[in-house]
């Protein structure tokens, strides 16, 4: 888990979450801790910003896998899924793992850039609950930062998920992967 001394205090300044520029602070400390925390083990690295579908995403180009997605809760997506681009995104990692979202479909996550891959068990179960209270909670920040402990791999070791609601402390929770 990358460390978040901040975070507390930078999520109970924002008053107005639905507010996309109030969460600016938090957005440029985030990428900060996590560009740092993620230098430490990758040091070849050629990282982009980029945003999809109301979402922006940190991603290693050189190897060529994903660092960090974060966005603001509009509640609940309804949209279909695109089970034919999902599954045309390489698996690859075992039968343990699934194509999971680093923001969730509910919440509006697109595939591609958005599909890592994750535990299966960790996927339907214990990271359910933040990515549930995230479309329940319009304007609340939603993020999830993956960690890589080898270069050269697709296949994170860990990830950190966080929920920020307007005025309250953060809620930041580690997995392993």
């Amino acid at each position: 888990m990358a460390g978040y001394p901040r975070l507390d205090a930078l999520a109970r300044g924002v008053r107005d979450g639905s507010a996309r520029d109030a969460w600016s602070d938090v957005i440029g400390y985030l990428s900060d801790v996590w560009i740092d925390d993620y230098s430490r083990t990758s040091p070849s690295r050629d990282i982009v910003a980029t945003t999809s579908a109301r979402f922006s995403y940190l991603f290693d180009v050189a190897e060529g896998r994903l660092i960090a997605a974060y966005g603001v809760s509009d509640g609940r997506h309804g949209g279909a899924r695109d089970k034919s681009r999902m599954a045309g995104h390489p698996l690859g990692a075992g039968p343990s793992y699934h194509r999971g979202h680093a923001i969730p479909h509910t919440l509006g996550g697109p595939t591609d850039i958005n599909l890592v891959p994750q535990l299966g068990a960790v996927n339907v179960g214990p990271f359910r609950a933040l990515e549930r209270e995230a479309v329940a909670t319009p304007g609340s920040f939603y993020f999830t930062y993956w960690q890589y402990d080898t270069p050269g791999t697709q296949l994170p070791s860990g990830v950190d998920q966080g929920l920020l609601v307007p005025g309250r402390p953060a809620r930041v929770r580690s997995h392993g992967n």
